[in-house]
């Protein structure tokens, strides 16, 4: 098959290809670079119920990136069964905390290894200072890291969008009030400050999330066609 492949487009001069271990090994050699080549990154950050999902898939739908959500992620993770980091998950997710950044980013990272495309939106992360420096230490180098969109939303706004997602059937055990306001708590707290860390590098278009998505996503558009 993989001769088969080599073949297509070189018409009378087959004869002349050399031997398959060579064209293999220079298959190999040429697949692992363009797998080399660094991911370009967008990260997404806003509070619960900003949007960030919503803005993600029409992304994914009109410039090709793939849709990284880190707890979707974890979600994902957590159900998996014989997973070892399950019940660890589970108790930060219903409690509103952040799980461990090792875990995340190795989720992250495999699923950026995984895929065959090369431009990501991680949304959801990083949510705090060891998230950063986690990410800086092991992945800070192996990725561009080209924009921080960050989708401006107030509380009650976030909280009442959520306990309608909730309301419809989400499934998701985080959107109730209790775990809302803990997230809250979280967001502020630990994610905010990384949000204005990205600010000061100049990194960060904010944006405003409480309009309808297709408002808001004439913002994103702007911001998406001005990256380089």
């Amino acid at each position: 098959m993989l001769r088969k492949l080599l073949l297509v487009g070189v018409g009378p001069c087959f004869n002349r290809l050399p031997p398959r271990s060579f064209l293999c090994s220079q298959f190999i050699r040429n697949f692992s670079v363009i797998k080399m080549s660094k991911p370009n990154v967008i990260f997404v950050l806003g509070g619960p119920g900003a949007g960030k999902g919503t803005q993600c898939a029409k992304i994914v739908e009109n410039f090709g990136y793939v849709h990284l959500s880190a707890g979707d992620l974890l979600r994902a993770e957590r159900k998996a069964p014989g997973s070892q980091f399950g019940e660890l998950i589970e108790h930060h997710i219903t409690n509103g905390t952040i799980v461990p950044v090792e875990i995340t980013c190795s989720l992250l990272e495999r699923a950026m290894n995984e895929s065959e495309k090369n431009d990501f939106l991680i949304d959801g992360f990083p949510r705090n200072e060891d998230n950063l420096s986690g990410w800086n230490r092991v992945m800070g180098e192996k990725v561009n890291l080209k924009r921080v969109l960050f989708f401006h939303c107030p509380q009650e706004v976030c909280t009442s969008r959520c306990l309608a997602r909730g309301a419809a059937g989400s499934g998701r055990t985080d959107d109730n009030e209790e775990s809302l306001r803990k997230r809250f708590v979280t967001y502020e707290n630990a994610t905010m400050p990384i949000i204005r860390y990205y600010e000061e590098k100049g990194h960060v278009s904010q944006i405003d999330a409480t309009r309808s998505p297709d408002e808001v996503y004439t913002d994103v558009e702007t911001v998406l066609n001005s990256i380089k």
